[in-house]
């Protein structure tokens, strides 16, 4: 298979992967409270306890994954992941009670860790320097993937609460059948390193971070915009409501925006932007972008405010593939799978923390007893959050700056 036959199967699987998880998300509340007797407090609380549980699987998973990966190779990791998480699906569609819905939760959380190996597959095919294109591809496909699941699902969803399930299952599984046929390996067998148990461990892991010079403030920027990230899924829903009052139907008008403001820009922007002006520039103009869109979303009292926040926040989408870009070239070839293992253990780290932290502080700044009433608070303090790691990248990425041309004589 040719590099771009490659990372188009490698976008597909990922656009695939979203989509058949965003068909669940506006049912699966649904579905926990059917199981749980209609009761919603009971279901919110259990609902909550779902989503911490399948960060932790993320956290612990990804760098077993990764390191699976850098053993055996990419492709039957990769494969045999999407398999489990077909099943899966299909085992959440039929379960008839909530610890079984439980149970395919964990091993959702467990098998979705394949991101790291798609990621790992990405800096196997493609030199150093176009690695941040190939990383935007797969940002891309997460966007495009959560603009028309969560759509699909909710048609799905008025159908039975349980067909998204179906349809998430049949969708992995014939990427997996399209995938047995067309994705060759990535890794050459010489390449290879053996299990180390240490290395797959999520703690373990981590020490990849230390080992290896600058890769360790990279590691934080890229945990920093992650629990800052997590802003917006937790929650941007309850702010628009609250601060602007718009209605369900402008707040699903307003994500897709956000959706395909990200696709456009990861998708068509990414690759010429780096190339014109290299990896630590995109890196330093995504954080920039990403702490003028909380910004403005924190001091937004109209509209007007938060389409300037989603245009700006669009060019966040620079960061994630020229920070990718920049922590590969830190590794050998054959630490790939685990540098993407631990990327999954920050990000699964970083659902452990945002959510709570967001939704907390929004509830304490609408409060009766709050010091001063504050909707925007989340954001800013997501914006603070941002502003540190901006702080982190520029110091430790100043040796890869590009000198500016001399002037003319």
């Amino acid at each position: 298979m040719s590099r771009p036959a490659a990372l188009g199967f490698i976008f597909v699987t990922i656009l695939v992967d979203v989509l058949a998880f965003g068909v669940t998300i506006p049912v699966l509340p649904k579905l926990v409270e059917e199981l749980s007797g209609g009761d919603t407090v009971q279901a919110a609380r259990i609902f909550g306890a779902f989503g911490t549980v399948w960060a932790l699987m993320q956290f612990v998973c990804s760098p077993i994954l990764g390191v699976l990966s850098d053993r055996f190779g990419r492709r039957p990791v990769l494969l045999l992941s999407l398999l489990g998480l077909g099943l899966d699906y299909v085992l959440m569609a039929l379960a008839p009670t909530l610890g079984w819905l439980f149970l395919g939760r964990v091993l959702s959380g467990m098998l979705a860790a394949n991101y790291a190996t798609a990621g790992a597959y990405i800096a196997d095919v493609t030199p150093p320097e176009r690695r941040a294109a190939g990383y935007g591809i797969m940002g891309a496909a997460w966007g495009l993937g959560f603009v028309l699941g969560p759509a699909l699902g909710g048609v799905l969803g008025q159908i039975s609460p349980r067909l998204p399930f179906w349809a998430a299952g049949a969708l992995t599984l014939v990427n997996v059948a399209y995938g047995l046929v067309v994705l060759p390996e990535s890794l050459p067998k010489e390449r290879r390193r053996a299990v180390s148990l240490r290395n797959a461990s999520p703690i373990g892991s981590l020490a990849l971070l230390r080992g290896r010079p600058g890769l360790f403030e990279l590691g934080a920027v890229y945990f920093l915009h992650h629990v800052a990230h997590h802003v917006l899924p937790s929650v941007f829903v309850l702010w628009a409501g609250y601060r602007l009052g718009w209605d369900t139907r402008m707040m699903g008008i307003s994500l897709a925006i956000v959706g395909v403001a990200s696709v456009v820009v990861q998708g068509a922007l990414v690759r010429p932007i780096v190339a014109r002006i290299g990896e630590r520039r995109s890196l330093v103009v995504g954080l920039v972008a990403e702490l003028v869109a909380y910004t403005m979303y924190g001091l937004a009292d109209r509209a007007a405010l938060v389409w300037v926040g989603v245009a700006c926040g669009a060019f966040a989408g620079l960061f994630n593939p020229a920070l990718q870009g920049l922590m590969s070239r830190r590794v050998d070839a054959a630490e790939q799978g685990r540098l993407q293992g631990v990327n999954g253990s920050l990000m699964g780290i970083a659902g452990l923390i945002g959510p709570g932290l967001f939704t907390l502080t929004f509830a304490h700044f609408i409060s009766p007893g709050a010091p001063m009433v504050l909707p925007g608070a989340p954001f800013l303090l997501a914006a603070a959050v941002v502003a540190i790691g901006l702080m982190i990248a520029l110091r430790s990425t100043a040796s890869e700056a590009v000198p500016a041309p001399a002037p003319p004589a």
